[in-house]
């Protein structure tokens, strides 16, 4: 089945407006223009790149465009017949030694220094990639790249040395994805790096990535990640088309994106799943989803999510399908209870006392007895009490943030309930709540129940189980309305599709899912082969 009509998006990224449909290319990309913050036509035309022309003014240009940078090296040499060179990098940013070794070296070896480019390259380079640039601009870029550009007198193109290195956080186990079962690595903040993970977990030649640099000041270099033959490749324009419409100074990390590429930007729920696991990627991926990596973190956006996707961990994939299924259904419970149970308290004990026990209603009514404040104005200190020790916990040293946490949560809630500030029921009702938020796995998801508590909270104060009941129907609304890149948010339930049972609610074994989410890849649904076939008869007791 297939969702993909792309409709629902209410905010352009570039802050641009569609233009309508058959409306001309020339027309749209002029409309394009003037609508567009940081446009040419809004800032001027931009100046043409300057070639490169002779020695002297070749080194002049290039350190008139990074004076006062004191870390840019300019390391000059002198060649064979009087033959000047110069390498300009910025240290600390590449491999000094291959610079060195790979390049000064061979060519200082040379007798005679050849006039093209071309050859050059081909005969004294020993660097494994190479390429060449024209302008000054090209190479200005280049070298804040973290490579190192090459200048040989009367050469009219410099050569691009592709050597980036530096001092960067090597592979290390997430620390917001951390599993019991599973592979202990995860992404890092080197791009190259991240992509080379994912390849290492899928070797196909079928794994597509395409670059891009975005951000006018940054020059960040974004990479969309797909499988070819199992995405829809109208999901793969779509992306391509809401990135390459992002204007902005800077992208520092990959939450700048997801903000300007999402459905519905003011919807509290998230339209885009992040991972720092380079197994949930590459799941993703064989899922027809695709994967946005963006240099400088570990974050890797993966779109289009379903809701059901939040509440799914790694582990539900590692662990056999009962101990998965079970935990699943404990991590889903708990969810509406990070979500209801304040609420539920603050309508039963202000409306509704005659739903409860006898004995209950009068432990309740004895804890409560010399409490001043009505029961929701008691639940909304006590949870704006949780979430700001939470926060302090967070932001604290790691050392000392967990205890922080815990002893000011046991401290002001007992101090709390002697003073006769609120009651002890109420203390366990935010504990349970607290409790039973840690076990959504993504933390997004989990920021969304938590923020949607208090509207609830509120509800249930003024109006009773009613109140719930409105509040229930208005986040079902929306959900049903919301979409990631055109995909229902409730794929699978609504609209109700009984193929996509098998990894929604329940996790079926392996050899029951033989084939892919028809939501995500409508092309290339066969999951399992012969192999696959196989296992699934003996599961059903075949000999």
């Amino acid at each position: 089945m297939r969702y993909f009509t792309f409709k629902g998006r209410k905010r352009k990224a570039s802050g641009t407006q569609e233009s309508p449909p058959g409306a001309a290319p020339q027309k749209a990309a002029k409309s394009t223009a003037k609508q567009t913050p940081n446009s040419a036509s809004k800032s001027g035309p931009k100046p043409k790149p300057t070639q490169i022309g002779k020695w002297e003014a070749a080194i002049v240009a290039m350190k008139g465009m990074f004076r006062d940078c004191s870390d840019v090296v300019y390391h000059e040499i002198l060649f064979s017949h009087g033959v000047k060179g110069c390498v300009i990098f910025i240290d600390g940013i590449v491999k000094t030694e291959e610079i060195g070794n790979h390049a000064l070296l061979p060519l200082l070896g040379l007798e005679d220094v050849p006039t093209q480019p071309a050859e050059l390259e081909r005969q004294a380079l020993m660097v494994p990639q190479t390429s060449r640039c024209a302008t000054y601009e090209e190479a200005a870029e280049a070298v804040l790249s973290g490579n190192a550009v090459l200048f040989v007198q009367n050469r009219e193109e410099a050569i691009i040395l592709h050597i980036r290195g530096g001092n960067r956080r090597g592979v290390e186990e997430p620390q917001t994805e951390s599993v019991i079962r599973g592979p202990r690595e995860g992404f890092v903040e080197n791009l190259r790096t991240n992509t080379a993970l994912l390849r290492f977990k899928i070797k196909s030649a079928k794994l597509k990535m395409k670059t891009m640099v975005i951000g006018e000041q940054t020059k960040t270099t974004v990479v969309l990640s797909y499988m070819e033959g199992i995405i829809d490749p109208k999901l793969v324009e779509e992306a391509m088309k809401r990135l390459s419409e992002i204007r902005i100074d800077g992208i520092l990390e990959s939450g700048y994106i997801e903000e300007m590429i999402e459905d519905q930007p003011l919807s509290p729920f998230p339209q885009l799943q992040y991972t720092e696991r380079p197994d949930a990627a590459s799941a993703a991926l064989l899922e027809g989803r695709f994967a946005i990596f963006v240099d400088g973190t570990p974050f890797v956006l993966i779109g289009p999510v379903t809701f059901w996707q939040f509440m799914q961990a790694s582990e539900d994939y590692y662990e056999r399908y009962i101990i998965g299924n079970l935990i699943r259904w404990l991590r889903i419970f708990f969810s509406a209870v990070a979500l209801y149970l304040p609420a539920l308290y603050v309508a039963v004990t202000t409306y509704h006392q005659d739903m409860l026990p006898t004995n209950l209603l009068l432990s309740i009514a004895a804890a409560r007895e010399t409490i001043p404040f009505p029961a929701i104005v008691e639940a909304l200190i006590m949870e704006v009490a949780f979430e700001a020790l939470r926060e302090a916990g967070i932001r604290l040293p790691r050392t000392v943030g967990q205890a922080v946490s815990i002893l000011g949560a046991l401290v002001i809630g007992q101090a709390a309930v002697q003073a006769g500030i609120v009651s002890a029921p109420m203390v366990i009702v935010v504990s349970l709540t607290g409790i039973a938020s840690f076990t959504i796995p993504r933390f997004n998801m989990a920021i969304s129940v938590r923020m949607l508590r208090f509207p609830l909270m509120i509800l249930a104060g003024v109006f009773g189980l009613f109140g719930i009941i409105i509040g229930t129907v208005l986040i079902a609304v929306h959900l049903c309305s919301l979409r990631s890149f055109g995909v229902p948010y409730l794929s699978g339930i609504a609209p109700y599709d009984p193929k996509e049972q098998k990894d929604i609610l329940v996790r079926a074994p392996w050899w029951k899912m033989d084939s892919r989410p028809g939501t995500f890849s409508p092309l290339n649904r066969r999951r399992l082969g012969q192999a696959g076939s196989s296992a699934k008869k003996r599961g059903g007791g075949t000999p």
